[in-house]
This record gives C-alpha cells, sequence and structure tokens, in this order.
C-alpha cells in the first residue's frame, strides 16, 4: 500500500493490519534540529486524532497525533536515542511508533501523496 497522510504532518505506511507512523519531511523542516521524542507506550490503545508523543525541536515543541486509531505494538527505539533521525531520514529510520489498526477503514480518509504536497505547499 502507498504512503497517506495528514493535515497535521503525520505519514502512514499500511502493510496488512499494522501500520507504521512517522512526521513527514514537511514537518521536520518546520520544526528544525529535533532534540527530543516522546513516544507512546506498547500496548497503549489511542484513537485516531489523539495525541500519541511529542517532538520537540530547537524551535519548538509539537504534538504527533494518531492518524488511525489503533494499538501502539513497537515503538523505534532508535529514534529515542538519536531524534537527528527525524531530520536526517524523516520517511525512513527516523519512524516513531508502529500501531494495530482497530479501524482500517480510516486509512481510506488520509491525504495520498499528491493531496498531501498541495496541502503542504499552501500552508
Amino acid at each position: 500500500m502507498s504512503m497517506k497522510f495528514t493535515q497535521d504532518h503525520e505519514w502512514i505506511l499500511v502493510e496488512g493490519d499494522i501500520a507504521t507512523v512517522g512526521i513527514t519531511h514537511h514537518a521536520q523542516v518546520a520544526l528544525g534540529d529535533v532534540v527530543f521524542v516522546e513516544l507512546p507506550e506498547i500496548g497503549a490503545q489511542i484513537e485516531q486524532q489523539a495525541v500519541a508523543g511529542v517532538v520537540e525541536s530547537v524551535k519548538a515543541a509539537a504534538d504527533v497525533y494518531m492518524p488511525v486509531s489503533g494499538e501502539v505494538t513497537a515503538v523505534n527505539e532508535a529514534l529515542r536515542d538519536d531524534p537527528s533521525l527525524a531530520n536526517s531520514d524523516p520517511l525512513g529510520a527516523g519512524w516513531f511508533f508502529k500501531v494495530k489498526l482497530t479501524a482500517p477503514a480510516q486509512v481510506d480518509a488520509l491525504l495520498d501523496e499528491t493531496a498531501y504536497t498541495t496541502f503542504s505547499n499552501a500552508s
């Protein structure tokens, strides 16, 4: 499946019933150098659009919102140890957490890459 995006600048990549979530390139540019991340607890049940974590940079702090409802199954310990991964590889090694989908249809309402690019260029 292709990557989807939120208007809060998170990305989600769904593989089966597990989705990987992170912040977009646009978000990391806007934030500047990321110095700290707060990741959710494994096993946490988080509803769509609820705060799932926090990212702090030299310029600001921002909430990371849950793109879809689900149960957190993994967090990126490498990101916790080296928050700059959110800057250097936001769509790869800088992923934040993985979630088991509880409402897979929510993915369909998210933005595709073209719609997200249009949205992020306008904001």
